[in-house]
């Protein structure tokens, strides 16, 4: 069990609280969500909760909590000394005991062969699947009652990802995580811790609920939309009931100012009646404090494209067939494809067949044809000017209709004017995902080359890039994981496998 009092969270750098007095509870064999977009402690709080030292460095926290056993921690990614470790070094480091029958039941639990214990592989060189499952089983080997996993979605093919829920759903054990993967979320909360920041990312919300994700998310969309409704409907009298008092207002001022001075009678009853529409003035500004305020939701609203289109049926690219190779090493034995408008092409394959390789090839393939293409990578770094501000990214020429469209874009995705003013470097991934999708949005492009375009945002701000994508006229080849990115945006699935490219049929 995890119980949490009174938590503040303050990031230093800016002195800005994303969470206030947060209490919760999260009981015994609870399997709880911790959501929230980029930037509002999620991480920050998982950290807190193993190890208070590990914040200490950006961050002031206020409150207590307590854990009722043992907890382990998962990060998110290893550090740059992990990665250089070998597994049986990184093992050594993590495992109260190197126990052979307690390690050999955590692997077999993992799905890892015990022979990967005593490797002199580094862990850098494992795939993002393998890394997770290692890191679990050394939590599993130490006995932890309590798992606090920050995104061990992230990085896993489909299959792991569909080991890690049944993992998370069958384990005997409290568990608090973060995760962007909607699926998992849906399969595996039985709770929802929420972070929120409203007004402009300017007030703290937080929101502990004891039901399913899927139902909370159901029951939050329920209770906007209802009080949405109400706002409108009470606005709307609101403003009849005003125009009526103004016409009343105007018409005994107008009056005022016309009486003569040799009516003083009349100039008296008028007197006496605007201070009485004065007075229905003043009930009405009270009223309007307390009408019902319109629902306020952190997630972006995404602009529609501006541009950018391949005709129906229109060849965009032919490729091969040709052997996929990364150095000497062969990825495929022959790799044919062919993509045309206005499809939406989505490659999937387990970690390291060469997912990325091929669509960097493909990238640069397609952009010989002549295309306006854009190239969202999983790194941001390889693309993004990172000390240039985001308005300067988004119209480097400069000018002012250029600079006036680029911050009406950022506005509408939930950037405040502090984000528009600070390098693209210190925006949360999440952030710089969406910074991409708007210059791809503002550069008109014909073809999106897309890998992994959902990894950092969050399940609040992924359905509304699936609407983005799906309305997009031109054509779209990308690498994902995302189940519910397939499912509702992808036209057409292909696996990459060792023999090449072949239709995918999922399991499920």
């Amino acid at each position: 069990m995890i119980q949490a009092r009174n938590i503040t969270i303050t990031i230093d750098r800016d002195m800005k609280t994303v969470v206030e007095d947060f209490s919760f509870t999260v009981p015994k064999g609870k399997k709880a969500a911790l959501i929230g977009e980029e930037g509002n402690g999620k991480s920050t709080l998982l950290k807190w909760l193993y190890d208070p030292a590990l914040v200490e460095s950006y961050a002031t926290v206020t409150g207590d909590a307590s854990i009722d056993g043992t907890a382990g921690y998962l990060a998110q990614e290893l550090t740059e000394a992990e990665k250089h470790m070998s597994v049986s070094a990184y093992l050594d480091a993590h495992c109260e005991t190197r126990s052979p029958k307690a390690l050999s039941r955590a692997m077999q639990t993992v799905g890892l062969p015990f022979a990967l214990t005593s490797s002199d592989r580094t862990m850098g060189t494992l795939s993002g699947g393998e890394r997770v499952k290692l890191a679990l089983a050394a939590l599993l080997v130490n006995d932890c009652d309590v798992l606090l996993l920050d995104e061990p979605s992230n990085d896993l093919d489909l299959d792991t990802l569909h080991w890690l829920e049944t993992f998370i759903a069958t384990v005997k054990k409290t568990v608090l995580f973060i995760s962007h993967d909607e699926v998992l979320l849906g399969r595996t909360a039985d709770m929802v811790l929420h972070l929120e920041l409203v007004r402009r990312k300017t007030i703290p919300r937080a929101v502990a609920a004891n039901i399913p994700y899927a139902e909370y998310m159901q029951r939050r969309e329920a209770a906007f939309s209802h009080q949405a409704q109400i706002a409108q409907f009470e606005q709307k009298a609101f403003r009849q009931k005003k125009e009526r008092y103004l016409a009343i207002y105007n018409a005994v001022d107008h009056a005022q100012a016309t009486v003569s001075r040799q009516d003083p009678s009349t100039g008296r009853l008028l007197k006496k009646k605007m201070h009485t529409v004065t007075s229905i003035g003043r009930r009405l500004e009270k009223e309007q404090e307390a009408l019902t305020e319109a629902p306020e939701a952190e997630w972006a609203i995404l602009p529609k494209w501006l541009g950018g289109e391949v005709k129906n049926g229109k060849t965009v690219l032919e490729y091969g067939p040709a052997p996929l190779t990364a150095g000497d090493r062969l990825l495929a034995e022959s790799v044919q494809f062919r993509i045309s408008g206005p499809e939406r092409v989505c490659i999937v394959g387990r970690n390291g067949c060469g997912k990325t390789t091929l669509l960097k090839i493909l990238k640069d393939e397609i952009a010989k044809r002549g295309y306006r293409t854009f190239y969202m990578p999983q790194t941001y770094a390889d693309v993004l000017p990172l000390d240039s501000l985001p308005v300067e990214y988004l119209a480097p020429d400069g000018d002012k209709e250029s600079v006036t469209e680029a911050r009406i874009f950022l506005g509408s995705m939930k950037y405040t004017t502090d984000e528009m003013s600070h390098p693209i470097r210190a925006l949360s991934g999440g952030q710089q995902a969406k910074l991409l999708l708007l210059k791809a949005i503002l550069d008109r492009v014909d073809v999106l080359i897309l890998d992994e375009p959902t990894r950092n945002l969050s399940p609040l701000s992924a359905p509304a890039v699936r609407t983005l994508l799906n309305g997009f006229r031109g054509a779209i080849l990308m690498v994902t994981h995302d189940r519910l990115l397939i499912e509702q945006a992808a036209t057409r699935v292909l696996l990459l496998s060792e023999s090449g490219l072949a239709p995918y049929t999922s399991a499920e």
